[in-house]
């Protein structure tokens, strides 16, 4: 059997507030990293660079609840696929990569094989947290990102600006580091 791709000590040395979480996360991890091809040093120190900011570090399954101004915008948002009322805070960012939006995450239980229309909050078990984040990260192509080493472009990507873009870069370095990326 092959090396996991990240273990707890990594884990814990990117992401110092994940404390226990990276017992249990670091084999969901690993086995998402494998699933979805985020398989050299340079993907993963990417991966979990932007899992570590997404998560609060493997703290949050779940986006902190509001509504702030933004979350009220989520409400009717076609290019989320929130058409039904109630849309935008049934279907707010869950996961280690915080999958947001109606339409992602009936995207997500099609490739996980999860009905998460009907439980949304299947998202936040970590074992689904982990592989909604692989999903989200295939689904979007995002390696050729982490090969072209254009970490803006993976943030813009992931969040659609910049946001965290310093704490992501921190996480990046200390992931590089300890990954030998």
């Amino acid at each position: 059997m092959a090396d996991p791709l990240v273990t707890a000590a990594q884990l814990r040395a990117i992401m110092p507030l994940a404390g226990a979480r990276a017992d249990v996360f670091a084999p969901l991890l690993a086995s998402a990293m494998l699933q979805f091809e985020i398989s050299t040093p340079a993907r993963a120190a990417a991966f979990l660079a932007q899992v570590g900011h997404e998560s609060g570090q493997l703290r949050l399954l779940r986006e902190i609840w509001g509504p702030t101004p933004t979350q009220r915008r989520y409400e009717g948002r076609a290019d989320l696929g929130n058409t039904e009322p109630g849309d935008g805070k049934r279907f707010m960012g869950r996961g280690l990569i915080q999958v947001t939006g109606r339409k992602n995450y009936v995207l997500c239980g099609f490739g996980l094989h999860l009905d998460l229309t009907a439980h949304p909050e299947l998202l936040e078990q970590p074992e689904h947290a982990a592989a909604s984040a692989g999903w989200f990260w295939h689904s979007n192509n995002l390696n050729r990102f982490a090969d072209a080493g254009d970490f803006v472009g993976l943030t813009r990507a992931i969040n659609g600006g910049t946001n965290g873009i310093a704490e992501r870069r921190a996480l990046w370095a200390k992931a590089k580091a300890v990954l030998q990326a």
